[in-house]
């Protein structure tokens, strides 16, 4: 008996099979979005393990335009950085495939800049079948069909598939996520269906990234505008995505995230890993961070309502040539649980990036992102003037090419500059700022 658990464990834990139910997180998952639908045979149960690591080296400039420019004196003066690696990041992945059709996904934070110790990111069951259930008309069903149960990304929008998360960096030809970086693990259940290209999502979630208890006390200032009600939050999409032929693919998708209020929401800030662009728009003071340097969160943690529309296109231009762009436009509206009124924030990226080589291993491209955003009125803090309500606005274009040495390690260089705009003349960090300059990183993803 002893020999036979020994066994079966062994199995399980040494099993490196890929099946495929889930993304790939190595240069075969660049360019899919949700998981892909593949038909496996199912040999019993089985783990795989998969990681990933990204070194960062960053040599950006940066300025703004406060009257005291020593850090020492003047808590808006800018950290007075040098080009030096930043810290690693890491991931961890854990996949079990239960039963036929059942995927268990559980993935860690090994190591990041906003969190430096082990944090688990999520975990959820995904159904490809429903075998428990014996029912003809569901398996016809289920054939296009795909279920998510768990705490998962929410999948609003296609920019969130591009993304660097953590050590994974490798689906993302630029160093960066967008300026307002979308991304949030809540619980929930979603569905995805796929049927000759036309492709829809629906799902409920919590609304939160951190579940709470507490009942919302409209009592206080924080919550006084606030229904009182830990409301779920309800996430759309619905799209078209096609190889046309066998050298262009097109996929066009629309969505939508909207909650009437949940005390807590992070659709903008709900990355526990942080931002490549280190030591940037940052004081070194006690109370401040670089962990999400060059993003922007517009702090719409109540109630929030946002669409998204994403335009994908490639061409392959020749054998070993393909040219690909990826559009996004974005419209959010709402505001935290102390705001009477809602404040919106905008945005809009494209970018073109051409792959080349035989395996498409080689690439070079550019992204231009901007972002215009309503800006609450912000009381006099860490020696900041009082900034009164304005429209900020934010533009960086960024230039990058790459190497995949393997499907597993990628090399990226990146110029980018950033620029920021409509900030009052007062004393505040983000006054006249902007940055430039290069960064690179090597990713090793499995």
């Amino acid at each position: 008996m002893r020999n036979s658990i020994f066994t079966v464990a062994t199995a399980l834990l040494l099993s490196s099979t890929v099946f495929g139910q889930l993304r790939p997180t190595d240069q075969t998952g660049i360019n899919v979005f949700e998981n892909p639908k593949v038909e496996t045979q199912w040999t019993g149960p089985k783990v795989e393990f998969g990681g990933s690591i990204s070194m960062p080296y960053i040599a950006l400039q940066q300025s703004n335009a406060v009257a005291i420019q020593d850090p020492t004196k003047n808590t808006q003066a800018l950290f007075k950085n040098t080009n030096n690696f930043a810290l690693s990041m890491a991931n961890l992945y854990i996949n079990s495939y239960l039963a036929d059709g059942i995927t268990l996904n559980v993935t860690l934070y090994l190591a990041s800049k906003h969190h430096n110790e082990t944090w688990v990111k999520g975990g959820f069951v995904q159904f490809d079948k429903l075998p428990f259930l014996k029912m003809d008309f569901l398996d016809n069903i289920m054939k296009y069909t795909t279920i998510k149960v768990g705490q998962m990304d929410v999948n609003y929008g296609d920019a969130h598939f591009r993304r660097s998360d953590g050590g994974n960096g490798i689906y993302n030809a630029f160093m960066e996520n967008y300026i307002m970086d979308e991304f949030a693990t809540e619980i929930g259940a979603e569905a995805d269906v796929n049927y000759n290209g036309i492709l829809g999502t629906v799902s409920l979630t919590d609304g939160e990234l951190n579940p709470n208890l507490a009942a919302i006390d409209t009592t206080q200032a924080a919550y006084k505008y606030s229904n009182g009600i830990r409301n779920p939050s309800f996430i759309a999409k619905l799209g078209y995505d096609k190889q046309i032929t066998d050298k262009f693919r097109f996929r066009l998708t629309g969505s939508v995230y909207t909650t009437a209020g949940s005390g807590s929401n992070t659709l903008f800030g709900g990355d526990r890993t942080g931002s490549n662009y280190s030591a940037v728009m940052y004081n070194s003071g006690p109370s401040t961070s670089t962990a999400f340097n060059g993003r922007f969160n517009p702090g719409l943690s109540d109630r929030v309502t946002s669409f998204m529309g994403n335009l994908f296109l490639k061409y392959r231009l020749t054998d070993g040539l393909a040219v690909e762009s990826f559009t996004t436009l974005e419209a959010a509206h709402g505001a935290k649980a102390s705001e009477a009124t809602d404040r919106t924030a905008n945005q809009f990226a494209s970018d073109l990036i051409f792959r080349f080589g035989a395996a498409e291993n080689f690439f070079v491209g550019a992204r231009y992102n901007t972002l215009s955003a309503q800006v609450a009125t912000a009381p006099a803090a860490g020696g900041a003037d009082m900034v009164p309500a304005y429209t900020l606005g934010i533009s960086r274009l960024a230039i990058s090419g790459g190497w995949f040495v393997t499907k597993n390690i990628m090399a990226k260089v990146e110029y980018a500059n950033q620029q920021y705009t409509g900030v009052p003349n007062v004393n505040y960090i983000l006054n006249g700022a902007q940055f430039h300059g290069l960064s690179a990183e090597a990713v090793i993803s499995f």
